[in-house]
């Protein structure tokens, strides 16, 4: 899914002043500055503005964020559980039950202006397939790009889950 107006959502927190924008600057007062009162783009709060938002509005649900990644969120009751992935505005979110997916895409498309990107196949350049039962993740073009395709590998699982 994809978070429209992204950084249009923080809070601002402390004091920010900027010039007046092109095209908008009162004539007789140029020398006077914009306090702005919510996040906007360009300002350099904006960001992590953005991510105290998503934090709590997810934690408010019963997501847990992941104490490895502060872009993963998670939330199991018993063995069923979704995870969500943040990448800035996007996410990817996945889980074992599609109605608690589903529910968690609702929750979030309510709070947030949401679009939907179908079934992801590649993000963050890892390719993944599934099965009925199965989900795979390639990272080999992520391994050419930091140079360390011929490291040596470690079959450890990351998340299994199924699908």
């Amino acid at each position: 899914m994809d978070v429209k107006t992204t950084f249009l959502n923080g809070e601002l927190d402390e004091e920010v002043y900027m010039e007046q924008p092109e095209g908008f600057i009162v004539h007789g007062q140029e020398h006077k500055v914009c306090k702005p009162i919510k996040s906007l783009y360009g300002i350099k709060q904006a960001p992590k503005q953005w991510h105290q938002k998503f934090d709590e509005i997810v934690l408010s649900d019963g997501f847990h964020i992941n104490d490895v990644d502060k872009c993963v969120y998670c939330k199991f009751n018993g063995n069923k559980g979704v995870v969500i992935c943040l990448y800035v505005d996007d996410m990817l979110i996945f889980g074992t039950d599609l109605q608690q997916v589903e529910e968690t895409k609702n929750f979030l498309s309510t709070k947030f202006f949401m679009k939907y990107m179908d079934v992801a196949d590649v993000i963050l350049g890892i390719k993944m397939t599934r099965s009925s039962n199965e989900l795979s993740l390639y990272i080999e073009n992520v391994l050419k790009n930091f140079n360390s395709y011929d490291c040596k590998g470690l079959l450890h699982p990351l998340i299994i889950v199924s699908v």
